[in-house]
């Protein structure tokens, strides 16, 4: 019960936002910019945090050894602090009921949005941890702080989404003129997204849920018809802005009910989209490893992409609802997600079929003949370690290879985020503005919109840390032995 205590301490006092960094970043910047140094000449990990537009004298030969010396001290003592909550079932419970009928409530009492007490509380904890802001000026701030660490790129998303409760049906014989509503869904979901593309920079990426853009939305999945008038022209015009802005989509994946529904709408947009330069995508698909059907799925998407001429935009996930959707999608354990996902990145970053990823056709072994654009969206340090394996196999035989990106939650897996961010410090230079370097491209991905809106998002980041329990238990030795140099050095 003490360390319980000792945790909600921390985390009372860790509630500034990830953007304070920047005050240094800039004043290094400004101060020292005609200035030419070493990405690794401060031995200090604030400094080296903190360090300004900067051009490399001479080759960098070694890396730090301690990726969470990239993050701040109120992110390094929130982290903390929060993972070690997740191992208190008698704290996190009850946390988590809490959300949950936060989120559920149609009690203005109860409704973050308009309970100043109840709305501070979530912003300055959960949210602060997960979230970028409530709005543009927070989000940004929230952006350029994790570029100024050293991130490639954001992954933002608009929070506002709809996730059916365990056993929850959809109506799929109602029609959108019997939701009165489903109008102003459609326009609000389209101006939230619209805003998040907005804010977004030339080479960062933008989550977007259909479920977001309402109930009615999600009858047209469930039952596999081609999206309605109202939702095509929506989301014609969100891809149009990306395409203009050079900012990528990601078409997120969902439960079950609608999935299907989902993969025939990303192709709908993949093919108009991702036709203008074969190996780059604006449309990207979400392929949840953890089921079954994956594979399958996989190898019939890569076939279309071939057959029709356009490049498969491919975010491949581990999943994210196992607790909502049937456990026999499911593969038996953890350890055939891993084979599956591990065997599925192999086959994508070499385009060569395996016993993982077979051709729809039939047809034994062979090149993967589509184009493919990949985001590893893992917070796995094996398999992030298995592909980065690949790329550096790749580079020194000259292989060519496809376009890839990596990326974790925010709030999530940072000694995965931070060590990928070292190794691109260490392949090349780091400037205030941008990373340009031939080593990985790390991506946070974050939601942001009012704490009402991002409710449900919260809950499944909560519900996720507390099933990773392994994974959780390495980010919380590791956050401690961090934060424990830091003290005591």
């Amino acid at each position: 019960m003490l360390k319980s205590q000792q945790s909600l301490r921390i985390l009372q006092h860790a509630s500034k936002p990830p953007h304070l960094i920047l005050t240094r970043c800039r004043f290094l910047h400004s101060d020292q910019s005609q200035r030419t140094i070493s990405t690794t000449a401060s031995t200090d990990p604030d400094t080296y945090a903190s360090t300004p537009a900067v051009t490399p004298t001479l080759p960098i030969i070694s890396q730090p050894s301690r990726p969470l010396s990239l993050l701040p001290l109120p992110i390094l003592l929130r982290s903390y602090a929060l993972t070690a909550l997740s191992s208190y079932p008698l704290l996190l419970s009850p946390s988590l009921r809490l959300l949950s009928l936060v989120a559920h409530s149609s009690s203005a009492f109860l409704n973050p949005d308009r309970n100043p007490l109840l709305h501070y509380l979530l912003k300055k904890t959960f949210y602060a941890q997960f979230c970028a802001g409530e709005t543009k000026n927070e989000v940004q701030k929230t952006v350029k702080g994790l570029k100024c660490m050293g991130y490639r790129g954001v992954i933002l998303a608009y929070g506002k989404e709809i996730v059916l409760e365990k056993g929850e049906k959809i109506d799929t014989s109602s029609s959108q003129s019997a939701d009165p509503t489903a109008e102003k869904d459609v326009h609000d979901w389209k101006e939230g997204t619209l805003q998040t593309v907005e804010m977004a920079e030339d080479g960062d990426m933008i989550g977007l849920k259909f479920s977001g853009a309402g109930r009615d939305a999600m009858r047209q999945l469930a039952a596999e018809t081609l999206p309605s008038e109202a939702i095509e022209k929506a989301t014609t015009e969100i891809c149009d802005l990306a395409q203009a802005r050079g900012v990528r989509l990601l078409f997120d994946a969902e439960q079950d009910a609608v999935q299907r529904g989902i993969d025939a709408w990303t192709l709908h947009f993949a093919r108009r989209y991702n036709k203008t330069t074969l190996g780059k995508a604006v449309v990207y698909g979400t392929y949840q490893a953890y089921l079954r059907s994956t594979p399958m799925t996989l190898a019939k998407h890569l076939a279309n992409a071939q057959q029709e001429g356009f490049t498969l935009g491919v975010k491949l996930v581990r999943g994210a609802y196992m607790g909502s959707d049937p456990r026999t999608l499911f593969w038996e354990t953890k350890e055939d997600t891993d084979k599956a996902y591990n065997g599925m990145t192999e086959a994508l970053l070499r385009r060569q079929w395996n016993g993982i990823l077979k051709p729809s056709s039939g047809e034994k072994g062979g090149k993967i003949p589509a184009e493919v654009a990949f985001v590893l969206a893992s917070h796995n340090h094996d398999s992030v370690q298995k592909a980065m394996a690949i790329r550096k196999e790749q580079t020194e035989s000259g292989e060519v290879k496809i376009d890839l990106a990596y990326g974790q939650l925010m709030g999530m897996a940072d000694e995965v985020s931070c060590e990928l961010v070292m190794a691109a410090k260490a392949r090349g230079a780091v400037t205030f503005e941008k990373t340009e370097c031939a080593g990985p491209k790390a991506y946070k991905y974050l939601v942001w919109g009012s704490v009402g809106e991002c409710l449900k998002y919260l809950i499944r980041r909560a519900e996720e840390n507390r099933d990773a329990v392994v994974r959780a238990k390495g980010t919380r030795m590791a956050l401690r032995m961090e934060l424990g140099r830091r003290i005591w050095g």
